[in-house]
């Protein structure tokens, strides 16, 4: 952008990274309204938290109440959503928290970008049946898409891109909260994010 000039700072990423016993990063929760990736990314927080790990969660519905407050749901709203969303989340992991996404983020372009943004996330697919889903139903969101008083419902009458390769699948219809949690957990044991005495 003319005349607006990015600056360098001393305190990086790394050198945080280096003081704490953890290394931030963006576990990314996609999946369907309902799905359970809100209780899913709180569970983990709350683990991660009483290790002495510093997080944040971000959570779709908390945003638009707030940052994107001024978006509605159309395709193009949806992307500008998430590439919003990115760029917070970007904010965070630079100052050394381990940063929990918890959206819809239907689109496969709109994610990819956000790993490039980021230079990459760990993608957690918490995949549930549509009609699980829909039986759960919690803000009655499905039921009012069923009644056309909602447009553009991921699931219903707007599309949702299955993750091709994610780095968990999590099937919260069959797995219970802890068991889901112990997976993600699992997740970051394994790419060195925290350790097992964490």
């Amino acid at each position: 952008m003319k005349n607006i000039f990015l600056n360098n700072f001393t305190v990086t990423r790394q050198r945080r990274n280096a003081k704490d016993h953890y290394k931030s990063v963006v576990i990314w929760f996609t999946g369907l309204s309902g799905s359970g990736k809100t209780t899913l990314a709180q569970a983990v927080e709350e683990k991660l938290h009483q290790a002495y790990c510093r997080t944040m969660l971000l959570d779709g519905d908390n945003i638009r109440h707030g940052l994107c407050k001024d978006l509605g749901f159309s395709n193009e709203d949806r992307k500008e959503n998430i590439r919003r969303i990115g760029e917070v989340a970007k904010l965070f992991i630079e100052s050394g928290a381990i940063t929990l996404v918890s959206f819809i983020s239907p689109f496969k372009e709109g994610r990819d970008k956000v790993k490039e943004l980021l230079g990459g996330v760990i993608e957690i697919y918490v995949k549930c049946p549509i009609n699980v889903c829909e039986n759960r139903d919690v803000k009655g969101m499905y039921k009012k898409s069923r009644a056309n008083e909602i447009e553009d419902f991921t699931g219903i009458d707007s599309l949702y891109e299955t993750p091709i390769s994610p780095d968990l699948i999590v099937y919260t219809d069959q797995e219970t909260l802890g068991e889901s949690v112990n997976k993600v957990l699992g997740v970051l044991i394994n790419r060195g994010i925290i350790n097992n005495e964490n």
